[in-house]
């Protein structure tokens, strides 16, 4: 396993594999590596010829610098999963590589993708996405990129960027990873107490249950029911739960076919996120 820390090293390497006909398959992370993201890795492994993972805390999506000084770092860790999982380079840049002081981030219309759920409640977070995962694209060149839907709203976002910006890479949304509880694999996770992972198993509980009443019930009645649950919950403060169209991401006034229930809570000061397809 190859790791690189410039573009330059890691695009002349890339160069001789391209040129040769392989396909490069990317997944960008910012390291404290679980299962989810092997999973996107032994995916890229089975479509591509070349998997590339990047391990980059990126302080342009954190909208709470807080959050961002606790982010878990475990870089030898990382890398020692990516070798057991086969992957074949790891990019380890650091913020000057990759924001250089005469980098501009070309503008990306978002349309209402970013007004609502996590761009309503983190003002700015999915303008430093579309920064990082662009300049990556920008300087890479893959030929599929893998992204995991726990981040949901993310993945649209990132789709609608390479349609905006004409990027020929094929995006792969590939399917959460779970706890044995239910809880989505996250690297803040590992934040949390004993006590309070049994205590987050409320949230895929939540969706579960809406996705079980889908059929039966109205938006509305499953929203406050969620609601209601979560305030009889002192230990864990719900932040938002939505009822949206898969597509467009615009909440829901009645059950669609592609309908999606998403849900943010916060607990022990960790905040975590969620979703599920309703039918």
């Amino acid at each position: 396993m190859l790791v690189y820390r410039t573009f330059n090293d890691l695009r002349n390497y890339l160069r001789t594999q391209v040129d040769s006909g392989s396909k490069v398959g990317f997944v960008p992370t910012m390291g404290a590596l679980h299962d989810g993201h092997i999973s996107l890795v032994n995916q890229a492994n089975a479509t591509c010829n070349i998997t590339l993972v990047s391990i980059f805390v990126n302080p342009t999506q954190f909208n709470n610098s807080d959050d961002l000084k606790k982010y878990p770092r475990t870089e030898k860790g990382d890398l020692r999963k990516l070798d057991s999982a086969e992957c074949d380079v790891v990019f380890i840049p650091s913020v000057d590589e990759v924001y250089p002081a005469e980098y501009t981030t070309p503008h990306v219309d978002l349309s209402k993708l970013e007004s609502v759920m996590e761009g309503a409640h983190r003002p700015g977070h999915f303008n430093g996405v579309i920064q990082v995962v662009g300049r990556f694209f920008e300087q890479i060149s893959p030929d599929y990129a893998f992204f995991g839907e726990k981040d949901f709203q993310q993945l649209a976002i990132i789709k609608r960027m390479v349609s905006e910006r004409s990027f020929p890479i094929q995006v792969v949304g590939c399917e959460i990873l779970r706890e044995e509880s239910g809880l989505a694999m996250s690297s803040r996770n590992m934040r949390l107490s004993e006590q309070a992972t049994k205590e987050a198993t409320l949230i895929f509980n939540q969706l579960n249950w809406a996705k079980e009443n889908a059929k039966s019930l109205s938006i509305q009645e499953i929203t406050e029911s969620v609601k209601n649950v979560f305030n009889t919950h002192s230990t864990i403060e719900l932040e938002y739960f939505e009822i949206a169209d898969s597509v467009s991401l615009q909440p829901a006034s009645s059950m669609m076919l592609e309908s999606r229930a998403f849900i943010a809570a916060h607990l022990e000061g960790v905040r975590l996120i969620d979703n599920i397809a309703l039918n």
